[in-house]
């Protein structure tokens, strides 16, 4: 398993509707994905624009070719990037420990 971690930085005082883009998106263009396993979105305390997407895949390749390179990476992007204050850091992990 795979855990994709995006980094964003939003417009302020869209915190809102950005939650509820990132519900659409994911629910329009990422669900069906082959390899995707779920999601989680966190919103910074301290930073209120800051939000982290987490996403679980089954494999990189699910993620950089299989979804990055087809249509609904651009239907994802157009529901989520009018939000965006600074482009994404994303990133990709693998588990090294677990308790």
């Amino acid at each position: 398993m795979i855990l994709e971690i995006a980094d964003f930085r939003i417009t302020p005082g869209q915190q809102a509707a950005f939650e509820a883009a990132v519900a659409r998106g994911v629910d329009e263009a990422i669900r069906h994905a082959k390899g995707f396993n779920g999601y989680k979105l966190n919103r910074c305390i301290e930073t209120p624009e800051r939000f982290v997407l987490m996403i679980y895949w089954d494999t990189l390749e699910d993620h950089t070719v299989g979804f990055r390179e087809s249509p609904a990476f651009t239907a994802w992007r157009a529901i989520v990037g009018p939000f965006f204050a600074a482009a994404p850091v994303v990133e990709h992990f693998e588990l090294a420990s677990k308790s």
